[in-house]
């Protein structure tokens, strides 16, 4: 997990007592969440703004008692929070020193340096309730934050949280386990997101009920989802993608994952490295497919996750064989390929209509590791066609000699592109004939990452700046030969 700035807690305050040293709006603000929140809360000030005095009359829920002085010490005693809305910075170190002598926790107003934890921005509908914060680095960006969840965050998510609320003993009667608990609360969510303003009915609870203990003497069976991981970037998952990670009991990956992917996974699920990493030692398919359908077989949710789409280059025809033959149900999540997160990087057309009319996805990667002996060689050489060339790092050179010797053009314009859509991203343009060199040069000048190969006039755009004059003359020339 990535370093936080702040954890995020939610105090209970209901009927606990709370102390506020200052009489400005800021209090007022500050006294009024924490009402809302049904704290006792004592408000020392010598001379109390008009809202607090209007607050103090009609609280939002627990109660608020004003008391018409300074604080002293002794008033920290005893309380569940010390909150000062205080201006003065010698005045505010006191009042910290004094709260953390009597081991309360403690917020001085804008003035982190004095504070044992802060308060974030919130989006309200109670029992859900969602805190923003930045570490007091930017509140205002914290505000507008908050006002994109306000807009996305249906009203009538309030009523589906105080229905979870109150079904939840009716729920633990039922003595269910772990799995048939989540299955209830993951099929409730479903009917919230389905219809967030309609107020959840007696009818669905007692239909979720029901199904919950008809369940409950079933024995657990456990599921198989194949999901695209795409090329690297996290927002270029699919929905579905993300609803079956966030549902996983346990997470298969490959190492050409980004980890901003598995981070999207559900936080409990255990993630298994399974190998798969290219040219370097890694688990073999057998294995892999023997601990997925034994995961399964637990009654877990396994999600086999891969870089791109799995049913591109991913060997997902035996893991799918597998899964059925061991009577698990299985389902395949499709992700961005590798080469449409590549070619929306270069912002290239990989069919432009003047240039290519027919496009080819190869693996340069055979079982031995070498380039396949059965690759068809004019279709690679087709002027007319684009081709992108998946695990292209050690056989490049041998499938672009080929390829010319039967009639690709040396100048065709050609890129590599390492970690597609990542940060590190890095992108090689050539031409097919000089593409090996510069390769080489890249992974000696730290590329790495999956590397993709696109070839063809297609993606001329994203590779003429790398030819040489007489280079980008001849691939025009050859442009023009074809119409």
């Amino acid at each position: 997990m990535a370093p936080l700035a702040r954890l995020p807690v939610f105090f209970a305050l209901a009927g606990r007592r709370v102390v506020l040293a200052g009489g400005s709006e800021a209090a007022a603000w500050k006294a009024e969440l924490l009402s809302a929140a049904g704290a006792h809360v004592e408000v020392y000030a010598a001379d109390p703004c008009e809202e607090l005095v209007e607050l103090a009359a009609a609280p939002p829920d627990g109660a608020l008692r004003l008391i018409a002085r300074e604080w002293q010490p002794a008033d920290l005693a005893g309380a569940a929070l010390a909150i000062g809305a205080i201006e003065d910075d010698e005045e505010g170190a006191r009042f910290a020193a004094a709260a953390r002598e009597v081991g309360v926790p403690v917020n001085v107003v804008d003035k982190p340096a004095f504070c044992d934890f802060a308060f974030g921005a919130i989006v309200n509908r109670s029992p859900l309730v969602i805190g923003i914060s930045t570490d007091g680095a930017a509140p205002v960006f914290g505000q507008a934050v908050r006002a994109k969840i306000e807009a996305v965050i249906p009203q009538g998510f309030k009523r589906w949280a105080e229905a979870a609320r109150s079904w939840r003993p009716a729920v633990a009667a039922l003595a269910l386990s772990y799995q048939g608990r989540r299955g209830f609360w993951e099929r409730f969510t479903h009917a919230a997101l389905e219809t967030p303003e309609d107020a959840p009915t007696e009818a669905l609870r007692e239909t979720l009920l029901g199904r919950a203990e008809v369940e409950r003497t079933d024995t657990p069976r456990g599921s198989v989802a194949l999901v695209g991981a795409g090329p690297g970037d996290p927002e270029l998952l699919t929905l579905k993608a993300v609803r079956v990670l966030q549902s996983a009991d346990v997470v298969l990956y490959d190492d050409l994952v980004a980890p901003a992917v598995l981070d999207v996974a559900r936080r409990e699920a255990k993630k298994m490295l399974v190998g798969k990493t290219g040219y370097r030692p890694s688990c073999k398919q057998d294995d892999i497919n023997a601990l997925m359908v034994s995961l399964a077989r637990q009654g877990k949710r396994v999600v086999r996750l891969k870089g791109g789409d799995p049913m591109v280059f991913g060997r997902a025809g035996e893991e799918i064989t597998a899964a059925q033959k061991a009577g698990l149900p299985v389902e395949v999540v499709p992700g961005i390929t590798a080469a449409q997160g590549a070619a929306s990087r270069l912002t290239v057309s990989l069919t432009h209509r003047d240039h290519a009319r027919r496009l080819q996805f190869v693996t340069a990667h055979a079982r031995d590791g070498k380039l396949p002996r059965d690759l068809d060689w004019q279709a690679l050489a087709d002027p007319a066609a684009t081709t992108v060339v998946y695990m292209p790092q050690r056989t490049w050179g041998e499938l672009a000699a080929k390829a010319m010797e039967v009639g690709l053009a040396p100048h065709t314009p050609a890129i590599a592109i390492f970690s597609a859509t990542r940060p590190e991203e890095r992108q090689v343009p050539a031409t097919v004939g000089t593409l090996q060199a510069a390769l080489d040069a890249a992974v000696a000048d730290g590329a790495s990452g999956p590397c993709l190969v696109l070839f063809g006039h297609a993606i001329g755009e994203a590779a003429a700046f790398a030819l040489p004059l007489d280079a980008a003359e001849a691939a025009e020339g050859t442009r023009a030969a074809q119409g």
